[in-house]
């Protein structure tokens, strides 16, 4: 994985506790934290799909 998506990940996890935290506590900044975990979750899917085209591009230029 991606070096990259690895952290994406990371912030995303980060992101839900502090959303779950702010939310427990009745504070509605927790949107903003859903929102950052969202914005995290497709950074690392990008990360992870662009990661895997360029594998196979390099693939079937070294076949080639």
């Amino acid at each position: 994985m991606p070096r990259l998506a690895v952290f994406a990940v990371v912030v995303c996890l980060l992101a839900v506790a502090a959303a779950v935290v702010a939310f427990v506590e009745g504070s509605f900044l927790g949107i903003v934290w859903v929102l950052l975990a969202g914005l995290t979750s497709n950074m690392a899917w990008y990360y992870v799909r662009k990661a895997r085209a360029d594998g196979q591009r390099r693939a079937q230029q070294t076949a080639q």
